[in-house]
């Protein structure tokens, strides 16, 4: 029988539609390697995926370096990404050898440091629509993310963070871990969002339960809730926060 290969996408391959093959760097002609290809044409030639490949180097016994890092840009956003610190938590969340996430958090604070503007400052955020808008990298995460967006006294971004990933549940997430970056930048109010991959925009009742319950911590440490938002797909809903 005779035997046929497939090329479906960037880094698959199907044998017959029954075995999968990951296309690895060695398969690719030397001009299309990402190394070589940076020597050649200089970084603007490179995608996101294929500037991490060259970071990273190499991949693990289970997947090959475009493999992975197509997985780490997918589940983890590029907004999300650039903003993680937390070597452990990266490592953890996106199941990579810890020595890769702090290669990949190592490579984006050199970036931050030589290149971060302060546009940031710029931006401000007063409602949910506004919020929505801002968080458009949320729109089609794979996993659940929460993200923290603090704020100065004029609704200015001061920071932006992701929280958490995976489901939102109030005996998951700590007020601590949301308050801390508002203390650390000195924001003095943080709006909450996280997306639902289901496309179902109603928040649950943990979603409800961890808003009241950050609502409350807010009070006691005088760094107001503002909102939790809701992204699912192009859609959005607000948990209305009601001060006393």
């Amino acid at each position: 029988m005779q035997t046929h290969l497939y090329l479906i996408k960037d880094s698959d391959l199907i044998l017959d539609g029954e075995r999968k093959y990951v296309l690895r760097v060695r398969d690719l002609a030397t001009e299309d390697k990402p190394r070589e290809k940076l020597i050649k044409y200089g970084p603007a030639a490179l995608s996101l995926k294929e500037l991490m490949a060259v970071v990273l180097n190499t991949g693990t016994k289970k997947e090959g370096i475009l493999e992975m890092v197509s997985r780490i840009m997918k589940e983890y956003g590029e907004k999300s990404l650039t903003s993680e610190k937390n070597v452990e938590k990266l490592a953890k969340n996106l199941e990579i050898p810890i020595v890769k996430a702090a290669q990949i958090i190592s490579c984006l604070e050199i970036g931050r440091r030589f290149y971060e503007k302060k546009s940031a400052a710029n931006i401000t955020l007063r409602t949910p629509k506004e919020v929505f808008n801002y968080l458009q990298d949320m729109c089609d995460l794979p996993k659940e993310h929460l993200r923290g967006i603090y704020l100065d006294a004029h609704y200015r971004v001061v920071h932006d963070e992701v929280i958490s990933i995976g489901t939102v549940n109030s005996n998951l997430i700590h007020p601590r871990e949301v308050f801390r970056p508002a203390i650390e930048y000195g924001a003095v109010a943080v709006i909450l969002a996280h997306n639902h991959p289901s496309g179902i925009v109603k928040p649950s009742a943990a979603d409800i339960e961890v808003t009241e319950q950050i609502k409350e911590t807010g009070k006691i440490v005088g760094i107001n809730l503002i909102d939790h938002v809701i992204i699912a797909k192009n859609k959005f809903e607000s948990i209305k926060i009601n001060y006393d």
